[in-house]
């Protein structure tokens, strides 16, 4: 009995050596603060995008709101008047949110990509989506497209302008410079 006490005292002392070890390799860990923004907030007026939504309206355009290095969100105004993407797309690490401004499109979402080739790192593309499911948008919808999932975008014979919200998994890396 005294040497399973022995044991045991032995045994505490070492685990309660090992949390106080833990404690002062974390000192103020128990001090949860929130976090600070890592970036300014950004308030676009509906002015303000009704005048980006008329000056991309003359052509297949997109306006940037928000994106970039160390972001892990891209929003734009995107137009297309009359096109078909030549390729079906899918992303490995980013979700698409459209919501549409004026219009009407037609998507393919889900199914396969058929021949899909990787044109960079996560980024997939491919002349077809196989068993896909057909859709159409128009002004006032909001269509989530989870990342792995093919889409493909139509607006052949219609002219057609939307939000683009794009989500990150990890923040964007610097553009690569042309020069070395």
């Amino acid at each position: 009995m005294i040497v399973n006490k022995r044991i045991f005292i032995a045994a505490l002392v070492l685990v309660m050596g090992q949390a106080a070890a833990v404690v002062a390799q974390n000192p103020g860990a128990e001090e949860r603060k929130p976090s600070k923004p890592i970036r300014h907030f950004v308030v676009t007026s509906a002015q303000s995008l009704a005048e980006v939504e008329k000056k991309i309206q003359s052509a297949n355009k997109v306006e940037e709101l928000v994106g970039g290095e160390g972001m892990e969100v891209r929003v734009a105004i995107q137009h297309e008047k009359d096109t078909t993407a030549a390729n079906a797309e899918l992303h490995d690490a980013s979700d698409d949110v459209y919501y549409v401004l004026e219009g009407s499109a037609t998507l393919t979402l889900g199914g396969a990509l058929d021949s899909p080739r990787e044109i960079e790192p996560g980024e997939w593309r491919a002349p077809r989506i196989v068993d896909g499911q057909k859709v159409e948008i128009k002004k006032g919808d909001l269509i989530i497209v989870p990342r792995g999932t093919p889409h493909h975008r139509s607006t052949a014979g219609q002219d057609f302008t939307m939000i683009l919200i794009k989500v990150y998994d990890k923040p964007l890396p610097a553009p690569k410079s042309a020069t070395k």
